[in-house]
């Protein structure tokens, strides 16, 4: 039997982390760009909030000069979104995605996280768990029993974070066109011979956990509207979680093993492109080969697999999505930070929604802010991430759409949750929803 890999100090891996940077981070100026940027800055006004704070504290970390348990640290490493506005501001290019991640594993592994946390991990690392932990969600959205206790649940401390999380189920149904806003059904440009000529691309569709769970109309949406393109869809056995929410809270252990299980579930089914429509599971994915570089076993596997990773957005506007028939309704758009800023993805999903003729989209005001979702974060930070979202609702709610289109299952959750704890009727969906209705109504479908 081959000796065990001796586990890793913590401090030396985030040290690691910080060296592989030294040649981005010497000519660091401490410019400032990253301020304005970072949501948590701009709103509690603390140098400790701000992205170059907290790169200052995990240098003293790797000095000895601060205990990675400490409250200093771990308090200001925790309240970080992990949106990474701050990475396409930053002159010196710091990766600071990358650095937040083992900063917190660094801090978890000298402070357990909250029991919440652990559970939530937890719960996603399980098959099992995963699967009776949504089947009761599903039930207690489908008897309304979550809209019920988000309206009488006080919004502040453990209770507030039972909220908020009840609110984000409850705001998790679908959203129906209203029909006073439907176009007339019909044929328009396109045809399945276009299609099916442009693209023989065989591609595997991440399900996801949440996705899955609470938003499998999304992935049935998004099989259609690719088969749709032309592309031959291949179901994926053996695929788990992505990993990200373990990665951001600093579990890199138990993302590293679900990135292996994805890995290895893609590779057998011979796929040409690995298609995502959750932001956050994208961006993740995307750096599947970082997260594994120090593996020998996986480390060039994971890198070619990186490389075929795609947004659906991203895949629909490289080969230009076919246009379907009128679906008449006012759209917000928001940008979902891993898509924004982690995939430097922008126009893609406009260009989605610009085939769906009747459309009429405009992207919220600072719609390159975070929403304050940010995975697990608008559970477990329910004061602060349900500030920074009660201003991403009224910047929606100032757009006066009937829908807001957001390609991020949390980002859905977050917003959703947001609107039905202020009294707001607004729907919320992906936007390949609404291509989808599109394609529905130009009977592109066999029924």
């Amino acid at each position: 039997m081959a000796p065990a890999t001796p586990a890793r100090d913590p401090v030396q891996t985030l040290e690691t982390a910080l060296s592989a940077q030294q040649d981005r981070l010497l000519p660091c100026v401490h410019c400032g760009f990253c301020l304005p940027a970072c949501p948590t800055y701009t709103r509690l006004g603390d140098e400790a909030d701000s992205p170059r704070g907290r790169l200052h504290l995990m240098q003293a970390v790797v000095d000895g000069r601060l205990d990675p348990g400490s409250d200093a640290f771990r308090t200001h490493i925790d309240r970080c979104l992990g949106c990474r506005a701050c990475e396409p501001v930053c002159p010196s290019g710091v990766e600071y995605g990358i650095l937040l991640e083992h900063a917190r594993e660094a801090s978890i592994a000298a402070t357990p996280p909250d029991l919440l946390t652990r559970g939530l991990l937890a719960i996603m690392e399980s098959r099992v768990l995963r699967a009776l932990f949504f089947t009761g969600g599903r039930v207690m959205r489908a008897t309304r029993l979550a809209a019920l206790g988000a309206r009488l649940l006080p919004g502040r401390g453990v209770l507030g974070s039972a909220r908020r999380g009840l609110a984000m189920l409850a705001g998790s149904v679908p959203w129906r066109v209203p029909r006073s806003s439907r176009g007339q059904p019909g044929r328009e440009a396109g045809s399945s011979e276009d299609a099916g000529a442009r693209r023989g691309t065989r591609v595997g569709v991440l399900t996801g956990c949440v996705q899955e769970g609470l938003y499998k109309r999304v992935n049935d949406a998004t099989v259609r509207v690719l088969e749709a393109n032309g592309f031959e869809v291949v179901q994926v056995s053996g695929q788990s979680c992505c990993g990200a929410l373990h990665a951001h809270a600093g579990g890199l252990g138990g993302a590293k093993e679900l990135a292996r299980e994805n890995i290895e579930a893609f590779e057998r089914a011979g796929v040409d492109a690995v298609v995502v429509n959750a932001a956050g599971c994208g961006a993740s994915m995307k750096q599947y080969g970082v997260l594994l570089e120090d593996d020998p076993a996986h480390a060039e596997t994971a890198a070619r697999f990186a490389e075929k990773v795609r947004d659906v957005d991203e895949l629909l506007a490289l080969v230009g999505p076919r246009r379907g028939a009128e679906v008449r309704c006012r759209v917000a758009y928001d940008h979902p930070c891993h898509l924004l800023h982690a995939q430097g993805i922008r126009d893609a999903p406009l260009q989605v929604l610009a085939a769906v003729p009747g459309l009429e989209v405009q992207p919220v005001e600072n719609a390159d802010e975070c929403c304050g979702g940010a995975g697990i974060y608008g559970i477990t930070h329910p004061d602060l991430g349900g500030r920074i979202g009660d201003d991403k609702v009224r910047a929606v709610q100032a757009a006066e759409a009937d829908v807001v289109a957001t390609p991020n299952p949390g980002c859905m959750m977050q917003i959703a949750a947001g609107l039905r704890l202020s009294g707001s009727s607004t729907g919320v969906v992906h936007p390949v929803e609404l291509l989808d209705e599109s394609y529905r109504r130009a009977e592109y479908y066999e029924r």
